[in-house]
């Protein structure tokens, strides 16, 4: 099985994918992913480069810099995202080569990246505002503004929920949104392998 896990920054989607390693899943973090490709893929770099003059500085990405561009303008976001989901899409084909019994793929942009039609089932994690945003600061030792800009330029709650099979509100605390997480992986059969795959027979929206 393979489980397609969204939503925005900061909603806690590093709960559920921790849940699903400590039971053997082989987790592929797109962000991780990019940023891994930026240290070693010279094409990816040039082509940002390229779009975006003055951004890479001696073969290194300046993240703040290229942030500042495309996180206040919709049309450079646009064009930083087709440059930068090729060429993920095409590691995770690579890193699923080997067919694991059970595998997550954590993305923001699951569908417009055109990796959620590699899945079984997807899931929304989502957040209230103001928890998301303290959370990325306090993560990414970014200011407020910065925090706000970064969530703002992204689908807004209401896509994930329209897009996705299931839901999984992170609304309580880190110890009940992780038995929230339990609770579904049992639902849709991870738990228990006998069951596992059946959950990709129903495409509703479910919250959790």
């Amino acid at each position: 099985m393979i489980l397609g896990i969204t939503g925005g920054t900061g909603c806690g989607k590093t709960t559920l994918l921790n849940v699903l390693k400590e039971r053997g899943a082989v987790v592929l973090d797109c962000d991780a992913i990019y940023h891994e490709l930026l240290t070693r893929d010279a094409s990816l770099l040039a082509a940002i480069e390229a779009r975006f003059p003055g951004t890479v500085e001696d073969g290194v990405l300046q993240r703040k810099k290229l942030g500042n561009l495309v996180f206040s303008h919709k049309n450079a976001l646009l064009d930083l995202n087709r440059i930068t989901h090729a060429a993920v899409k095409q590691e995770v084909l690579h890193r699923l080569a080997e067919k694991p019994a059970l595998a997550a793929i954590d993305a923001i942009a699951l569908f417009e990246g055109g990796l959620a039609g590699l899945c079984d089932v997807t899931v929304a994690v989502t957040a209230p505002l103001e928890a998301r945003v303290h959370r990325l600061m306090r993560r990414d030792g970014i200011p407020e503004d910065y925090a706000r800009r970064r969530i703002a330029a992204q689908p807004e709650e209401g896509w994930f929920r329209e897009k996705c099979d299931f839901v999984l509100e992170n609304t309580g605390s880190a110890s009940e949104f992780q038995e929230k997480c339990l609770a579904f992986l049992r639902k849709i059969g991870i738990m228990d392998p006998e069951s596992a795959g059946k959950a990709g027979n129903s495409r509703r929206c479910r919250k959790i």
